[in-house]
């Protein structure tokens, strides 16, 4: 096909897409039904984690919940057996080691069966700002929120391509999207993380695996405790998200198939804006409140 020829494709599914789009936000998504599907959710022991486990518990899924914390892992499970869950499964998981991530992944095939919807949501913040980090904090920092992303991946992926069947789902960040002040390490593993799901996502559409969906979260910061102390200049804005709410839109857009979650929507206005020019991208983050909100909150 010549040059004019694509062009000319490329331009009419433009704007049949667009179209498409536009239609979409006035007829309700069809939700998927997720009731035997087999839900692995990384850092289910508290926050995020535990609140989308009683979610998909409610809806019937058999939950496999990963967590480096045994207690915590343990009362999430207790919580979605009072809630109606009837399959759930816990295991102990460093993810900040590939050994163990392989080795339990290998124990969930064997005794839960094949993952068909991927979460992975753990993650971990240092809280300082880039030259006080000490290197082995970083490391884990990258280790947790962008490489263990890789090795579930790698554990889990190739049966939902035999099959043609999954779901895979990045709990990232807005800090994936733009740089925040005192967070550098955080940022840079959560823009690998969300660079890393769209490639794949784009890679099974590109090996015929449309079977095979990609959701990519993007939310401001949550009351889960891992923010502690931070405050938005402007909350009605930009507000803290409630960690219920939160959970709840999660689970809502993997169940639309969504591929894009970014909470509040105000964002979507901020990341286009801040792509002008450096300087404006640094005078709407002043006004945001983005290059020092980091800086009254609780370090870990």
């Amino acid at each position: 096909m010549n040059f004019f020829l694509e062009t000319l494709q490329v331009m009419v599914l433009s704007i049949y897409y667009l179209l498409e789009a536009f239609v979409k936000l006035f007829i309700p998504t069809r939700r998927k039904n997720v009731a035997g599907e087999i839900v692995l959710i990384s850092g289910a022991g508290s926050g995020i984690g535990r609140l989308m486990s009683l979610e998909f518990a409610k809806l019937g899924a058999t939950l496999v919940l990963w967590d480096i914390n045994q207690d915590g892992n343990k009362e999430t499970a207790r919580l979605v057996k009072e809630n109606g869950g009837l399959r759930v499964y816990t295991y102990q998981c460093d993810c900040s080691n590939k050994t163990e991530i392989y080795r339990v992944a290998d124990q969930v095939k064997r005794e839960v069966g094949d993952v068909t919807i991927l979460i992975n949501n753990a993650g971990i913040v240092t809280g300082k700002k880039f030259m006080d980090s000490p290197d082995d904090l970083v490391q884990k920092t990258l280790e947790v929120n962008t490489l263990a992303h890789f090795w579930t991946y790698k554990a889990f992926l190739p049966a939902m391509m035999a099959s043609n069947h999954g779901h895979l789902v990045s709990i990232a960040s807005s800090a994936g999207l733009i740089g925040v002040n005192g967070l550098a390490d955080y940022c840079a593993s959560k823009f690998a993380a969300v660079g890393f799901a769209e490639s794949i996502g784009l890679e099974m559409l590109a090996s015929g695996k449309d079977g095979i969906k990609t959701t990519i979260v993007c939310p401001y910061f949550i009351t889960t405790g891992m923010f502690d102390g931070c405050q938005s200049k402007w909350p009605r804005l930009l507000p803290i998200l409630d960690s219920s709410y939160a959970a709840k839109k999660i689970v809502d857009a993997i169940l639309k198939e969504q591929v894009y979650l970014v909470m509040p929507r105000s964002l979507y206005f901020v990341f286009g804006l801040k792509n002008i020019s450096s300087k404006f991208g640094y005078l709407l983050g002043r006004y945001l409140g983005v290059t020092e909100n980091w800086d009254h909150s609780k370090h870990f």
